[in-house]
C-alpha cells in the first residue's frame, strides 16, 4: 500500500497560471476550490519524474476506488499534460502543465518560508514551488488521478500572465486645464 509520501511531490520551480490562490473560485458550477495550474519546463526532468512516479504510486493506492483492480494507464486521466499539445498559449510552450486544486486554502510563503500576506506578490506568471499530491477519482464514469494543492513558495516574480493592461499604458497625463474644456 503506498501511503502519502509516495503521492506528494514538492515541485522545481514552475510558473502559476490561472492563481486562484487567495480566494476559492467556482469552475463550471462547481464546488469553490482554490486552484492553480503549474506550468513545469519539459526540462525539469526531476520533477517529471517525480510526478509520474507519484501518479503510478496514486494509481495502485487507488486500486478499491478502480474496483479493486489497477486499470490500465491508457485508459484514466491523468494529471500531467502537454502544453504544446492542449494550450495555444506561449506561456505553455515547451512545458506540461497540471491543474491543481483544494478545498482549502494553501499556505503561500516566500524564499524564506514567511508568510506573504500581501495578495499583490503572488499571481499568475509568478515563478514557484508547489507541494502537490495525487489522488485516484471515480465519479460519473470519469476515472483518473487527480493533483490536490497543497502550499505554494514563491520563487521570483515574473511577467504577469493576463491579457489585462496597466492603467499606465492606456492613459496619458492630464493637464488641470483639459478637465476644462
Amino acid at each position: 500500500m503506498a501511503n502519502q509520501k509516495d503521492t506528494k511531490v514538492v515541485t522545481g520551480v514552475v510558473r502559476l497560471s490561472y492563481a486562484n490562490v487567495w480566494e476559492p473560485k467556482s469552475i463550471n458550477g462547481s464546488a469553490e476550490k482554490y486552484s492553480v495550474s503549474l506550468i513545469i519546463p519539459k526540462s525539469d526532468k526531476k520533477t517529471i519524474a517525480a510526478i509520474n512516479a507519484a501518479v503510478d504510486a496514486a494509481i495502485k493506492e487507488g486500486a478499491g476506488k478502480f474496483g479493486g483492480k489497477i486499470p490500465n494507464k491508457a485508459a484514466l486521466k491523468l494529471p500531467l499534460r502537454d502544453g504544446d499539445a492542449e494550450r495555444e498559449d506561449e506561456a505553455y510552450k515547451d512545458s506540461f502543465f497540471v491543474n491543481a486544486n483544494s478545498t482549502t486554502p494553501p499556505q503561500i510563503v516566500d524564499s524564506r518560508v514567511q508568510p506573504i500576506l500581501d495578495r499583490s506578490e503572488v499571481y499568475s506568471g509568478v515563478y514557484a514551488r508547489v507541494s502537490v499530491t495525487f489522488y485516484a477519482f471515480n465519479s460519473n464514469g470519469n476515472r483518473g488521478i487527480a493533483c490536490g494543492l497543497g502550499n505554494i513558495q514563491k520563487v521570483r516574480d515574473g511577467e504577469p500572465l493576463s491579457s489585462r493592461s496597466n492603467a499606465e499604458d492606456d492613459f496619458t497625463t492630464l493637464d488641470d486645464d483639459d478637465f476644462l474644456s
